[in-house]
């Protein structure tokens, strides 16, 4: 069954770069599930290598990174030593060692086809609900930029209870819920809005 927005995300007891974990002892933070296709490929090296120069940013807004692939655990190592001597640059973020699918398959994450992981990503809240999700072709890139909004929006949603108009940056004005009352509508029009089902708020 297919992990969609909303639904509770799925826990798992695995094996890491940086030793054993599981799903729930993230419960309190945001967490960032994402998939790549294999090691020592250049697009997946180009991403975590992103991902680890972003680190800080993503630890400031309370979120864990996990990395994910069905390859092994002296694979992933052996990689992640390499882009350190290579590129001079440290992943400090677990990365699943996932060989017999479990966590793929339970996230939805494995081209059968191909028998490898797909590019996703998972956003997930800190009650450990699926969040946002979004998948890319192999051939292209992240954006890690569109993540961080896209997580910074929900939890204005989370913090604030607005949501986010199309284009929204961080900073920018949110919007209030509908009224649920046809007075609530009035007000909201007699209050100078253009359209009451549609109002902006600070955040």
């Amino acid at each position: 069954m297919a992990v969609t927005i909303g639904a509770k995300a799925p826990d798992f007891m695995v094996n890491t770069t940086r030793g054993p974990i599981s799903m729930s002892e993230y419960k309190g933070k945001w967490v960032i599930l994402f998939s790549h296709p294999a090691d020592f490929t250049p697009v997946c090296t180009t991403e975590f290598m992103e991902f680890a120069k972003r680190y800080e940013n993503f630890k400031d807004l309370n979120v864990e990174l996990i990395g994910l692939s069905v390859d092994s655990l002296q694979s992933h190592i052996e990689w992640l030593k390499d882009i350190k001597e290579k590129f001079d640059v440290e992943i400090p973020y677990p990365v699943i060692a996932d060989i017999n699918k479990e966590v793929a398959r339970e996230y939805n994450l494995i081209d059968e086809k191909a028998g490898n992981t797909v590019r996703g990503v998972f956003i997930i809240d800190p009650d450990q609900k699926v969040r946002w999700m979004i998948y890319y072709p192999a051939e292209t890139g992240r954006n890690i930029d569109e993540i961080l909004r896209s997580l910074k929006a929900l939890q204005v949603n989370w913090n604030n209870k607005l949501a986010t108009p199309v284009n929204w940056k961080p900073g920018e004005k949110g919007i209030v819920p509908p009224p649920s009352t046809l007075e609530d509508a009035y007000k909201r029009i007699n209050e100078g809005n253009k359209a009451w089902y549609l109002k902006y708020q600070g955040t």
